[in-house]
């Protein structure tokens, strides 16, 4: 079975998390999307590249999910969480994925 990047997992915990919130009008829906897929790719991380890099990761996603608010509200919400997905991707390919 093919291996799912760890930095597609994280993007899409992002971006699903937000598109589940918004059209169910739940929140913790979407909260519940983004948990999940934020801690699949920790484990990921700390499999491919340590706790310390793990560590530092999943605090890029939670700042990023964080930062998104406030970037809505100058770009608008979608080109937001697709910035910060981008950006969380990047990331993790950068200190986890491309190891493997």
């Amino acid at each position: 079975m093919a291996k799912v990047p760890s930095a597609l997992v994280a993007a899409s915990g992002l971006v699903g998390g937000y598109g589940v919130a918004r059209w169910t009008r739940k929140r913790e829906l979407g909260g519940a999307v983004l948990a999940v897929a934020g801690a699949a790719a920790a484990l990921q991380w700390r499999q491919q590249a340590g706790g310390k890099a793990a560590g530092a990761l999943t605090a890029t996603y939670v700042a990023a999910f964080a930062g998104s608010h406030p970037l809505a509200k100058k770009v608008g919400a979608w080109p937001a969480v697709f910035g910060v997905a981008g950006v969380v991707a990047l990331a993790s390919w950068a200190v986890a994925d491309r190891r493997g």
